[in-house]
């Protein structure tokens, strides 16, 4: 099978995960999840009762990403990641546990070696890709399943049907409040968490530790970071409507110096997802106020378009690779490409039942 020129997907609260033709608006390919979870995973410390309240949580999915080759979509859920080819099977050819709570990032590394992720567990974790997946378990007896049995802190049940669990996280880094948001560095060497505390850290892969700290505002959540391609900006979007700018040294092995570049009052309530384009000419903030916004990075973060046509919350947005186009995705079940540089809606992406919460564009 080709390989597309365009992927875009999006992900909803009526668990399923869709795949659009851009030029369309049709939905070619619909990923569906369970109304239960997999036979959830325990700790040695969770009861009974607890166990039982696990399995009755609805699936849902927090965060999707194309992997720089085009082959592969992650899509962060609770408490799990699970990996699924682009291309052919709908079923997940990889499911990584480790995780407590809700994942709430997820990433590729550049030549896809390695996933990494971010969750309400307070951890930010990396999983090797690398490392070939168990082979298909066989569905034993049930009278082996007649007590727990705690393996790994994993609890197992009778899969049906049997799915791979995969624990390869190879590195973790603890934190103290839940990690909303994580991005990896251009220099692959970095990742940059932010928390519900309004902590910005920066984790050194190399010595295992974190390297640096920012607080914008104490105790204002961190939604969401994102950094340049080019290594030279970061921006991180808080509760309070407000994009902190950083500029950071170009051609620096490892990040060492943040130079605040603007405070930027984008909206009155919160923002959910920003956004650099490709070549750093725009800024996109998604909020609660039913609005996108662009901004001119070239021109001090002037005001450059407003987005409207979103009836609800605008929950996540995505830049084509040129930033001419920008994919947003909204409570009000909708997916909407737009002209940046026109302001306009040019195609309307219709079939969730409920909130899509999350979208990924690669057209690169």
């Amino acid at each position: 099978m080709s390989q597309p020129s365009v992927i875009l997907a999006t992900a909803s609260y009526d668990r399923t995960i869709r795949f659009w033709e851009a030029k369309t608006g049709r939905c070619h390919r619909t990923i569906h999840f369970p109304a239960l979870p997999y036979q959830e995973l325990g700790t040695e410390e969770d009861t009974p009762q607890q166990i039982a309240h696990k399995q009755n949580k609805p699936q849902h999915v927090n965060r999707l990403e194309i992997s720089p080759d085009k082959l592969t979509l992650a899509a962060a859920c609770n408490p799990y990641i699970r990996v699924f080819d682009v291309n052919y099977s709908s079923e997940p050819v990889r499911t990584f546990v480790g995780h407590s709570s809700n994942v709430m990032a997820v990433g590729f590394q550049r030549d896809c070696k390695w996933l990494y992720s971010g969750s309400e567990d307070g951890t930010v974790r990396i999983w090797d890709l690398r490392v070939p997946p168990p082979p298909e378990p066989e569905t034993p007896p049930m009278e082996e399943y007649q007590e727990f049995a705690y393996i790994c802190g994993e609890i197992p049940r009778p899969p049906s049907p049997p799915v791979n669990y995969e624990r390869n996280c190879v590195r973790g880094y603890g934190n103290v409040s839940s990690v909303n948001t994580v991005v990896l560095h251009p220099n692959q060497k970095e990742l940059i968490s932010g928390d519900q505390n309004g902590i910005i850290r920066v984790w050194d892969l190399r010595k295992d530790s974190c390297s640096y700290e920012l607080v914008p505002e104490p105790d204002i959540a961190i939604r969401w970071l994102s950094v340049s391609l080019d290594g030279t900006m970061l921006v991180a979007a808080n509760d309070r409507g407000i994009c902190y700018i950083w500029g950071m040294s170009p051609g620096k092995e490892m990040t060492s110096e943040f130079e605040p570049l603007c405070k930027l009052q984008a909206h009155d309530t919160l923002i959910l997802k920003c956004a650099l384009s490709p070549g750093n000419r725009y800024l996109a903030t998604a909020s609660s106020d039913k609005t996108v916004k662009i901004w001119n990075v070239g021109e001090d973060f002037k005001l450059e378009k407003v987005l409207t046509g979103h009836q609800r919350w605008v929950w996540d947005c995505a830049f084509s690779v040129d930033g001419e186009f920008l994919l947003t995705a909204s409570s009000d079940a909708t997916a909407r490409l737009w002209s940046t540089k026109a302001g306009k809606e040019m195609k309307l992406f219709r079939g969730h039942r409920k909130a899509a919460v999350c979208c990924a564009l690669r057209d690169d």
